[in-house]
């Protein structure tokens, strides 16, 4: 939130704790040209608003690299099976909610259905090591999110293993099921 804030806004930052949420407010819209969806997609590149207080951050360890957060932070709600944050633009800046109850995803349907579509996922993967998560999702008919989030849980169950860069590298299976 330090390093994401507006500080030409007086208004003040907060972090209000409910019983099923937290929510996380700072001033400061995102850019003009980044829209909520090209965030939680991770197609967008990234800005920094405050260069001198990021780069103390970076140089503090406390930042691994520049627009990494959000990723990562879905990627760890991800591996403890949290329901994902909601990111929005709310009163001239941005807030975020992250829930600590488990997603109810659970129920068997669910879990037979996630189960199938990462076995799927292996076997164009085995078939097509440089197959990339678009041409996953129109070959399986499911969003590129849905697509994202089952190769997430691949690597973290490691399964598999991204080689190379985003663009132009190729997966690597470490674990046939």
């Amino acid at each position: 939130m330090i390093v994401h804030r507006d500080y030409m806004n007086s208004g003040d930052s907060s972090v209000k704790i409910y019983d099923d949420h937290i929510e996380f407010f700072n001033f400061g819209k995102l850019p003009e040209e980044i829209s909520i969806d090209q965030l939680i997609n991770g197609d967008y590149t990234s800005r920094v608003r405050n260069k001198k207080i990021a780069s103390v951050f970076k140089e503090a360890q406390l930042i691994e690299k520049y627009g990494s957060g959000i990723k990562r932070i879905q990627e760890g709600f991800i591996q403890y099976g949290l329901k994902e944050p909601t990111f929005e633009e709310f009163q001239g800046g941005f807030r975020v909610r992250v829930f600590a109850k488990k997603e109810k995803s659970s129920e068997k349907g669910s879990e037979k259905r996630s189960e199938k579509s990462s076995e799927w996922i292996l076997r164009l993967i085995a078939e097509k090591p440089e197959i990339t998560i678009k041409e996953l999702a129109i070959e399986l008919k499911l969003s590129t999110r849905a697509i994202e989030k089952q190769i997430t849980r691949l690597k973290i169950n490691q399964k598999i293993l991204r080689v190379g860069p985003d663009n132009g590298g190729l997966w690597e299976i470490i674990e046939m099921r």
